[in-house]
């Protein structure tokens, strides 16, 4: 089966900042909260998040802050926005830097983004997503200001948004996609466990959906995860479907060994990163889905990490239980 590179990951993810003036991270320029957030998640998980420096970290996120509004940007001088938002909500609480916020004027600025039908919208343009219903939900309970929207309104929406399947879309009617069901990172199911509405889903009808995500072609994309039904595999759905799988108490109903299999082989083992696919280039998105996926697998050396909140658990009993 191989193992986890866990060192060569680590080095991986160090050198990207190093790299700011490469195409590659130009192209991503307006994704840089996220991407700080899935490699310092990555590095926690690996147990080495002492190799960077907090102070260095903290302090370029709060140049994303638009303290005009509440949000934050995707990069210094860039628009805010809900997804990076969140991202830069979770930076902190990686660090528990939480206090630098000013929480009251983030929740603001989420709860002002809630619709009359209990939808959110990314930013003031207006697109709608369950995906940031999820971020608004994930955020505003991490600031333990969850009452500042209507969360009534919010599940119902999500709900709305459940089809025949089992499973749900970014809309009401849209179709079935893997990361709806999470929302975001296995969105609605996280949104829904954060708010005490599990109850909304059929867990079996859900997780027979989920696990026929698992593809078996005897390949080297043997045991892999797709979205929809049709598509390919990619290393992301390992976190997308293994987390709701997991709050749904559906996780034994797929091969965890072939799944795990397959991430091991989408690594490039010389150089670090993992890849959506085997033999395909790496990237920090697809490092940080694959480690967490391979941590909800509980895989050696590897810390916990919760299926809802996609942080590690000990942050998580932190923010929560003061531990």
């Amino acid at each position: 089966m191989g193992e986890l590179e866990s060192d060569k990951h680590v080095e991986y993810i160090l050198s990207i900042e190093k790299k700011k003036d490469d195409f590659d991270a130009l192209l991503m320029e307006h994704l840089r909260i996220n991407g700080a957030y899935w490699g310092l998640t990555t590095l926690d998980i690996l147990h080495k998040i002492s190799a960077v420096d907090p102070d260095e970290v903290i302090s370029w996120v709060m140049k994303c802050y638009h303290d005009d509004c509440g949000g934050f940007g995707g990069n210094i001088g860039h628009d805010p926005h809900i997804l990076n938002t969140l991202s830069a909500v979770q930076i902190l609480a990686l660090f528990d830097r939480i206090n630098v916020l000013d929480a009251e004027m983030v929740s603001n600025y989420i709860a002002g983004l809630q619709n009359e039908d209990g939808s959110f919208s990314g930013d003031m343009w207006g697109e709608i997503d369950t995906r940031f219903s999820y971020c608004a939900i994930c955020c505003l309970s991490i600031l333990h200001r969850l009452n500042k929207i209507n969360v009534e309104k919010a599940v119902n929406y999500i709900v709305s948004c459940k089809n025949l399947d089992g499973g749900f879309g970014c809309t009401p009617g849209g179709e079935s996609h893997a990361g709806q069901s999470m929302l975001f990172r296995g969105e609605q199911d996280s949104a829904l466990a954060i708010t005490g509405s599990l109850h909304h889903v059929d867990r079996d009808l859900l997780g027979w959906w989920l696990c026929e995500r698992q593809c078996n072609d005897g390949g080297p994309n043997d045991g892999g995860l797709n979205g929809r039904p049709e598509k390919l595999v990619d290393v992301c759905y390992s976190w997308w479907v293994l987390s709701s799988l997991i709050m749904i108490d559906r996780v034994h109903w797929i091969d965890k060994d072939k799944l795990t299999r397959f991430i091991l082989n989408c690594q490039d083992k010389e150089n670090g990163g993992i890849s959506d696919r085997a033999d395909d280039a790496v990237d920090v998105f697809h490092t940080y889905f694959g480690v967490a996926g391979l941590s909800l697998m509980e895989y050696p050396g590897l810390k916990s990490i919760d299926p809802a909140y996609a942080l590690p658990v000990d942050v998580v009993n932190r923010i929560f239980f003061g531990k």
